[in-house]
């Protein structure tokens, strides 16, 4: 019976030792990190608590139903571009006056400025001026025929006119972008505000000029939001009794009336505004800006006559300085 035993004993024995062999090994190897592994539930809980199935398309596509689902932003509406027409002409303030205009026009967004001269051609000194401002602008030239030079007639009427002009042959084969005319000269100052006002013009807006007429302003008067007088020192009897810096008007009247020009035949001094208005509009249809025409955002600041009594006549400084 022993024999038996110890027989067996021996044939298990290799198989033992075996087996304890390969567990030995097992123990010696390096443990596996004890993150666990994500874990995705094909479900999703619901309201009280109700577990529903997972929609195809993953967080993912949930993101991209709730983004459709958002209200898209508007596109902000286009600026209406302000058109400015400036009358110029040779003199010793004439780089001075313009280079304060430029000065303001910079700071005005989507502006173009139409600078005339008044002129046969187009001088090297407002060219010059022009390609340094760094500003979207139209160089034009007209001259004002002599017979219209002599005092107390209107001046910058060609000027202006060719400005018309070229607005309404750039925008004749096109659809007209929105836009605002404003009559600028450069003896005048203005305030950044003014522009804010006058962009939102439908048809002609209108506001007080400061320094014009002998007076402190000169402005309409409003009742109602409709303009039904005016303040003004000089024949308050004029139709539109208003300075040419006082109102602005919309490029699509502009392109409706092309018949509407500033006139020397008929217009009496100090008539040019008023003739030109009733061309375009009536009283009635006046659009008050500036706080009811109670705020004063241009102001009528011709530069003071130089004093040029000490220019030498003879004997010039060597080096040649553009003023």
């Amino acid at each position: 019976m022993k024999s038996v035993l110890f027989t067996r004993f021996f044939i298990l024995l290799p198989w033992i030792l075996i087996v304890i062999i390969m567990l030995d090994v097992d123990t010696r190897r390096p443990a596996p990190p004890l993150t666990p592994r994500p874990y995705f539930s094909p479900y999703v809980v619901g309201r009280g608590g109700a577990r529903l199935p997972l929609r195809r398309g993953g967080p993912a596509h949930w993101t991209q139903k709730r983004n459709q689902s958002r209200p898209q932003p508007q596109p902000e509406p286009q600026l209406p571009t302000i058109y400015a027409i400036t009358p110029t002409y040779s003199r010793p303030v004439q780089k001075a006056e313009l280079t304060r205009l430029a000065n303001t026009f910079r700071q005005v967004a989507q502006l173009h400025w139409i600078l005339v001269e008044d002129a046969a051609a187009r001088s090297e000194l407002v060219s010059r001026f022009l390609a340094r401002a760094g500003l979207p602008s139209t160089h034009l030239h007209v001259p004002t025929p002599r017979r219209y030079k002599r005092p107390g007639l209107p001046r910058a009427t060609e000027q202006r006119n060719a400005g018309l002009a070229w607005l309404r042959q750039r925008h004749q084969h096109q659809r007209a972008q929105p836009g605002v005319l404003f009559f600028a000269d450069d003896d005048n100052t203005y305030s950044l505000e003014l522009f804010h006002e006058m962009r939102t013009t439908r048809k002609v807006s209108v506001w007080p000029v400061g320094l014009v007429g002998g007076r402190r302003y000169e402005r309409p008067l409003v009742e109602n939001g409709k303009v039904v007088g005016w303040y003004t020192g000089w024949r308050a009897d004029r139709p539109f009794a208003i300075d040419m810096a006082g109102f602005a008007v919309s490029l699509q009247v502009i392109l409706s009336n092309p018949k509407a020009v500033f006139k020397r035949r008929g217009s009496q001094p100090g008539m040019q505004e008023s003739d030109f208005l009733k061309q375009i509009t009536t009283v009635e249809e006046l659009e008050p800006k500036a706080n009811n025409c109670t705020k004063v955002l241009v102001w009528h600041t011709r530069t003071e006559k130089v004093n040029l009594a000490n220019e030498p006549k003879y004997h010039l400084d060597t080096v040649k300085i553009e003023v």
